[in-house]
């Protein structure tokens, strides 16, 4: 009998596109489509069982077995580190980790750069391989506003289009790393799943291919 894979795949825009990668690999569960609310759903003929997750605990699910594979963008992987294997960069949700100020911001090094973000590991180690002393100010949300009203000379965050960092008066100043969303594997299941999970990644790898040929 077919095993059953357990996919978490993120709720949102970046999901649905994702989802449709998976569909056109041949891992189609239509009852996905359908207006519900559901938030599993199985095909037992294509072997997968979907289920949608909040993004940032797409990792989570997998790491711990609740899922065999998932897709989560790689700053959630930087982030938190979960013990999962990266197996494919499906080369959708395409964005960046960024370093951004004010328009007229010069760091001075003799004084510890104040760094607002929810991205603290990450910046962390970006400012540990400059050697630069920082204080980071962790906040979860609404991050610009940070250093327009003075509690932090600089922001590590997200950019995709920029516009959200032009509208308050701010601009990237380095790109700290790529992100975009990358197809992950619980380790204990590649181990016992691994025909199963190795023929999911074959079929991604041919979308991702044929997506970068258009």
């Amino acid at each position: 009998m077919k095993s059953i894979v357990n996919i978490a795949l993120p709720k949102g825009r970046l999901g649905e596109k994702v989802y449709a990668m998976f569909a056109a690999a041949g891992y189609e569960c239509p009852s996905i489509l359908e207006p519900n609310r559901k938030l599993i759903f199985e095909n037992k003929a294509a072997g997968v069982r979907y289920f949608w997750v909040k993004p940032s605990d797409v990792a989570i699910y997998v790491e711990r077995g609740a899922a065999d594979v998932g897709v989560a963008g790689k700053d959630i992987l930087l982030e938190y580190a979960p013990e999962v294997y990266e197996l494919l960069d499906l080369n959708v949700g395409r964005c960046r980790m960024c370093v951004a100020a004010k328009r007229d911001f010069r760091d001075n090094p003799e004084r510890t750069l104040r760094v607002a973000t929810k991205f603290a590991r990450i910046a962390r180690e970006y400012y540990a391989g400059l050697g630069r002393d920082i204080d980071i100010i962790h906040l979860n949300g609404s991050i610009e506003i940070a250093p327009i009203l003075g509690l932090s000379d600089v922001i590590v965050d997200i950019v995709e289009t920029g516009k959200t960092l032009l509208e308050n008066d701010l601009e990237p100043f380095e790109t700290i790393v790529p992100i975009s969303a990358r197809l992950i594997a619980n380790k204990a299941s590649f181990r016992f799943k691994s025909a199963e999970i190795e023929a999911i990644q074959r079929g991604l790898q041919g979308q991702v291919a044929s997506d970068n040929q258009e």
